[in-house]
């Protein structure tokens, strides 16, 4: 039986009025909405390309800082309790929600990109173009982009797993810096409306573009047209999947899910090296890795200043693809306190920041590896390929290439659709325990509040497919990162702020830390 007090309908109700109001223009005046927002947010990113450059350094830094001071070592929750889970566990839940499917088609296809559109003074095409494609994919999934989804965290983890405080939100983690009139008033109820609103457009965005990567997979192997039928079968199946995941909760549904994927993703890595052109795959792997960390500064904070001219597929995407991950930073960061339960800050955020990358970058070099030599062999003109057609297209074209190709086409729709799942259950559980009334620092978020969000999630997905409107929705949606990237730096000082109030350092860590820490000052 479902108890309506166990949803907080100030924010809640607030945020799907907001969505539904801002949808129904989009779904009207497509064309002309996303001709607007486009130009709004080009105007923003051409201002403030210089400052989203150097966001992604912050907070890496201050990831870095908060880990390797006194800070790093404070335990979210008793020090003497275990980590909720093992450390392949939570690196694997981490990568699952971090990455998402997204690194399977960025992975094979983002060095593309760049090759036809390369930095100036290179020749479209060309090796060196080639090099910049796959370095670049890599840096996408690097340092900056993991430190923008983790750095919200350890203050929700402090407030949650160590002030114990009920409700797991963004203003209850500002109450140390604005004061309980902010946090329980409209203040307070704003910033969570704000999250709610952004997740909640997200995941719509998401469900509605992941579809691609199953439908034309499907499309190439059973010979039929992608259609508004297909998709629709096709986001059925992955609704249910998702939905069972976060019904079962963390450790039935998204962990199991989670820890298989990392399994089956690897079998199709070394299915793909032994099957595929291997030693060609390493070698590039190594150059790119080299060719990344040798102009990693430069694709870090370069703004094509003084070329003439449009920027570079390389300079207008990092600014775009920082924009669109902060709007995910709350998401990220509030599941991954949850989960946290147990661990230091320091393990947390290192977590965070090694483990997605590692992933990304064997993800990126095998299956770009793979791309770029059928490239270069002449088998396929891939570059004309993602120009021409739909860029998903080429997913199966490759992968056809392989032995037993139509079983490689499979594990890869295998592994993409697990991955969609994690995402979208991760988000479900996520919104269910922020939007709960239920003590989220004792219990789990109701599992009929998880089918409701996930049915939000999904009928604003299938209508915006349906009607349109959904482009104009993933532009806000990026838009909506400026806002979260002030939140963020609000939180990592009210972290510290906490810590320092609670003396944490001293009184929050484990018993080996404590002793060490008596006989030093003894």
């Amino acid at each position: 039986m479902f108890n309506k007090n166990l949803i907080d309908y100030k924010i809640f109700i607030p945020a799907i009025i907001i969505m539904i109001a801002i949808s129904i223009p989009f779904a009207l005046y497509e064309t002309e909405s996303l001709e607007l927002l486009n130009s709004i947010f080009a105007a923003i990113v051409e201002s403030f390309s210089w400052g989203y450059l150097w966001y992604g350094i912050i907070l890496v830094v201050a990831g870095l800082y908060l880990s390797f001071s006194k800070y790093g070592q404070v335990v979210l929750g008793d020090p003497k309790q275990k980590p909720r889970f093992n450390l392949f566990e939570y690196a694997s839940i981490l990568i699952a929600m971090g990455v998402g499917s997204t690194i399977m088609r960025t992975g094979m296809l983002q060095w593309t990109s760049v090759a036809n559109d390369p930095p100036a003074g290179v020749e479209a095409g060309s090796p060196e173009a080639l090099l910049w494609g796959n370095a670049y994919s890599m840096f996408l999934w690097g340092f900056q982009v993991f430190a923008i989804f983790v750095m919200i965290a350890p203050a929700m983890g402090y407030i949650l797993h160590v002030r114990k405080r009920p409700l797991m939100r963004i203003s209850e983690a500002c109450r140390v810096l604005f004061g309980d009139r902010f946090t329980d008033g409209i203040g307070g109820k704003v910033l969570d409306v704000l999250f709610l609103i952004s997740i909640l457009a997200g995941a719509s965005v998401t469900l509605g573009l992941g579809a691609p990567i199953i439908t034309q997979n499907l499309s190439h192997l059973m010979g039929i047209q992608v259609n508004f039928t297909l998709t629709i079968t096709v986001t059925i199946i992955w609704v249910l999947l998702f939905s069972i995941s976060a019904y079962l909760g963390i450790e039935k549904g998204i962990k199991r899910l989670s820890t298989w994927n990392m399994y089956i993703a690897g079998l199709f890595a070394v299915f793909i090296l032994i099957g595929g052109p291997g030693v060609f795959i390493l070698n590039y792997f190594s150059d790119s890795v080299s060719f990344l960390l040798s102009n990693y500064l430069n694709m870090s904070l370069n703004t094509d200043s003084v070329h003439q001219g449009e920027a570079s597929h390389i300079q207008s995407n990092t600014v775009f693809w920082f924009a669109y991950s902060a709007t995910w930073a709350m998401l990220h960061s509030v599941f991954a306190a949850k989960i946290s339960r147990g661990r230091t800050i320091k393990e947390m955020i290192l977590t965070y920041l090694l483990a997605p990358t590692l992933i990304s970058w064997i993800a990126t070099g095998v299956l770009g590896g793979l791309g770029v030599h059928r490239y270069l062999t002449g088998d396929m003109s891939i570059l004309n390929l993602v120009q021409e057609n739909d860029r998903m297209a080429a997913i199966p074209d490759i992968l056809s290439t392989l032995p037993f190709g139509e079983v490689a086409i499979i594990i890869f729709m295998v592994v993409a659709l697990i991955f969609l799942t994690t995402t979208l259950d991760s988000t479900t559980y996520t919104v269910a325990a922020y939007t709960s009334t239920r003590d989220m620092s004792k219990f789990e978020p109701p599992k009929i509040l998880r089918i409701i969000i996930a049915a939000i999630i999904t009928a604003f997905a299938l209508v915006l497919m349906r009607i349109g409107g959904l482009p104009p929705l993933e532009v806000i949606s990026g838009m909506m990162g400026l806002p979260v990237i002030i939140i963020q730096f609000i939180l990592i000082y009210a972290a510290k702020k906490m810590m320092d109030e609670d003396r944490a350092w001293n009184n929050n860590i484990r018993e080996d830390k404590k002793k060490k820490a008596e006989r030093d000052s003894a």
